[in-house]
């Protein structure tokens, strides 16, 4: 089965892509909602995350205050640090562990990964899809989704990898400077495309046995 690994920045659209893969019946593997989930107050995380943060992190009912914690590991460097070093060996088992229980008939899965560049997550895949878009637009998009100040909406892109070396470990690339429909099409070409390297793949397999 082909890992597919995809990555881009913050408000690149990695949602709607991974809707689009979805409505061709891939698989798709979140490590945003495995970090959602691992910070549950349920969760081993979660602990480690409000021992270290303090309890003014959290919201009346206990759950993490997500706002709150973002603004926090935005302006200090080493905070930022901690938390990746709480959630990163976890969301990377969980990746895995996902990955091994997908249905074999498959061609292809897709594992959203945001961090997959800087996280040093590139040997759980294959191949690395990264999404391009024009920084404007991502800083627009940033500000209109969360509601956050420009200033804000900067510090968080520029804490993550340039586009340069993001779009230097790619192997395909997707322009989501356009709208739904140059999108739509562009996910159709690279669904083609997986399942002939899938195939490719599987013939290669049957031949060395």
């Amino acid at each position: 089965m082909l890992k597919i690994g995809l990555t881009g920045g913050i408000a690149s659209g990695k949602s709607t892509v991974c809707s689009l893969f979805a409505d061709y019946n891939v698989p798709i593997i979140d490590a945003d909602i495995i970090a959602r989930q691992l910070v549950e107050p349920s969760n081993e995380a979660y602990s480690e995350i409000v021992h270290y943060f303090g309890k003014e992190i959290l919201q009346n009912d206990n759950s993490l205050n997500r706002k709150k914690l973002r603004q926090r590991i935005f302006s200090d460097p080493a905070a930022k640090q901690t938390l990746e070093t709480i959630l990163h060996p976890k969301i990377r088992q969980q990746l895995i562990l996902q990955s091994q229980q997908q249905h074999a008939a498959a061609a292809y899965i897709i594992l959203a990964i945001p961090l997959l560049v800087e996280s040093k997550m590139s040997d759980l895949v294959d191949r690395t899809l990264v999404i391009d878009v024009d920084p404007s637009l991502q800083l627009k998009r940033l500000q209109q989704r969360d509601e956050i100040s420009s200033d804000l909406a900067h510090t968080i892109i520029n804490a993550q990898c340039s586009p340069k070396r993001r779009l230097a470990s790619a192997d395909d690339v997707i322009d989501n400077n356009g709208n739904l429909a140059a999108l739509s099409e562009q996910i159709k070409l690279l669904h083609q495309k997986y399942i002939k390297l899938s195939n490719g793949c599987q013939r290669s397999n049957s031949q060395g046995q």
